[in-house]
């Protein structure tokens, strides 16, 4: 195999995509002008960017580009994850806020969680003749969450109801033929080669009667956007299976009840207010009201547990919710993104009191809620889930 020479074709596109990636002042092909324009207009300075070759530097410059032509030029140069990635870069500079008040910019953007969790956060500054356009781009994302989840969770939870109502009285059609076999085997015939059941055990079937409550508690602190928008989905996924009685509740330093938006979840998130303080305290208090049945309720609390409120009543309220036999986890992130930043103690607390904390992502959150339908150790769980992402 005969080695690269220098100034080879190879060496040609290394030297192209640095120059791209640090700027300067190198002439480029007129087919890369265009993204090189692109890439300076969001991330040189105004000082000639990376002439001396370091890589581009943060900010707009003193000029801002036209956004809407900005936004349409990167859709067209760069693959979707990364015109969501300069859109983001962008919004975190502060310099689309404004105009994403704009429908024709909003128009422009290419959604994603992420933009969803803006324009929530921004939703109350939303001139009229913007907010349509902006419940288009909101409602865009959450059906593609809800193609994503929607029926995972469905079957999910379906699956675990039906199991948890086993009769030993079955219906011939209700047999759980497994679990009858495996209770049976001592009453093996060896000469019928066959088991004989003394007992039989069956699905129950599905009954009107509300068989489990879920109440979700959403952080609305900023720092939670991506996991409100997935909580909210998962809220109106959940509102649709008539065995489950769901309430959702948003909270910073007040508590908001949502559960009669639920039917909507676009309705749901533009209900959230993100931003402002913490008093999860006051949110696990409201809460407790809530649940009318501690033996056959889920609680799942979405929070990063930087508490501004009562810690120790706080941990009082959650032990004594799992005395009364509320199946309770702490969900540091509901979220594709990584590893959150949160408040180490206070989860190492709840895990004395057995109640799990660790960040979830979206995929794996049905399971969870399957496992905590049958009565499955959550901690448990969690741990072999924890131990599954960092082996993958």
């Amino acid at each position: 195999m005969s080695e690269e020479q220098p100034g080879g074709a190879g060496t040609d596109e290394r030297r192209r995509r640095w120059r791209l990636v640090t700027g300067g002042d190198e002439p480029l092909p007129t087919s890369d002008q265009g993204m090189d324009k692109a890439l300076s207009q969001l991330y040189d300075s105004g000082d000639g960017g990376g002439a001396s070759g370091a890589p581009r530097s943060a900010g707009l410059g003193s000029s801002s580009p036209k956004l809407a032509r900005w936004l349409g030029d990167i859709r067209s140069y760069f693959p979707s994850t990364v015109v969501q990635v300069m859109q983001r870069d962008a919004i975190e500079r502060h310099r689309l806020h404004r105009l994403m008040l704009e429908p024709e910019m909003l128009a422009s953007i290419e959604p994603d969680v992420h933009l969803v969790g803006t324009l929530v956060a921004l939703a109350d500054a939303l001139p009229a003749e913007s907010r349509e356009t902006a419940r288009q781009v909101v409602r865009e994302v959450v059906e593609a969450i809800e193609k994503r989840i929607g029926e995972t969770t469905r079957s999910a939870l379906r699956g675990s109801l039906d199991r948890a109502s086993r009769t030993h009285r079955p219906r011939h059609a209700d047999i759980d033929w497994n679990r009858t076999v495996r209770a049976n085997l001592k009453h093996y015939q060896p000469e019928h080669r066959t088991v004989v059941p003394e007992r039989l055990i069956g699905y129950g079937r599905r009954s009107t009667a509300v068989q489990r409550e879920i109440v979700l508690a959403i952080d609305q602190s900023g720092s939670m956007a991506e996991s409100v928008v997935y909580a909210s989905v998962f809220a109106s996924v959940l509102a649709s299976i008539r065995s489950v009685r769901t309430q959702v509740v948003a909270f910073d330093t007040e508590v908001v009840d949502l559960t009669d938006q639920l039917e909507d979840p676009v309705d749901l998130l533009f209900g959230i207010q993100l931003g402002g303080g913490t008093d999860i305290n006051r949110a696990v208090g409201y809460c407790s009201t809530l649940i009318t049945q501690p033996q056959n309720s889920i609680f799942v609390l979405i929070s990063d547990l930087y508490e501004g409120g009562d810690s120790e009543e706080l941990l009082t309220r959650l032990g004594q919710l799992r005395t009364a036999g509320v199946q309770c986890v702490a969900l540091l992130a509901l979220a594709d993104s990584g590893a959150p930043a949160y408040d180490h103690d206070l989860a190492a607390q709840l895990v004395e009191l057995d109640i799990p904390a660790f960040a979830c992502t979206p995929d794996a959150f049905p399971e969870l809620l399957a496992a905590a339908v049958r009565g499955a150790d959550l901690r448990s769980w969690g741990e072999r889930y924890r131990a599954e992402r960092s082996q993958g």
